[in-house]
């Protein structure tokens, strides 16, 4: 039951993370395609990120909502969130000339290394669902 609650605890924080990620990208769209395009990628790049950044966000989400969709959505969290960190370590290690930040909201606030370590908890939490929902008998019967 206790594992039960913290895969939902889990599950409640990702959902929150990626509305809340991808709402305030549409909200500020005009400046996430500016800021994109500000990016250290080709330019030709930015339609393809603008669009499936948010709708990846939002799938990812609605599969943490459902029981059936937890384990993949669990997943696509995790290697989000861990691309996320790769990034945001390249920009800590200066491997770009200029960094403009495409976080909405008040993640847009948050320094660096700040950015780091709150990305790290969700790739952790990320991770630590995985794991419970790996060790959950009705989940290792239907696998």
């Amino acid at each position: 039951m206790k594992r039960k609650i913290i895969i939902e605890i889990i599950s409640s924080l990702l959902i929150l993370l990626f509305l809340y990620a991808s709402v305030s990208k549409w909200l500020a769209f005009k400046l996430f395609i500016g800021e994109m395009n500000n990016q250290p990628f080709p330019n030709w790049m930015t339609p393809l990120l603008v669009w499936s950044i948010p709708i990846i966000e939002v799938l990812i989400a609605i599969g943490l909502i459902f029981e059936r969709t937890r384990v993949p959505s669990l997943y696509a969290s995790f290697f989000l969130m861990l691309a996320f960190t790769v990034y945001t370590v390249a920009i800590l290690l200066h491997a770009f000339k200029y960094i403009p930040c495409s976080c909405g909201g008040v993640i847009r606030s948050l320094s660096w290394p700040q950015h780091l370590f709150f990305n790290l908890f969700f790739v952790g939490i990320s991770l630590l669902g995985i794991i419970l929902k790996k060790r959950d008998p009705v989940v290792a019967v239907n696998m």
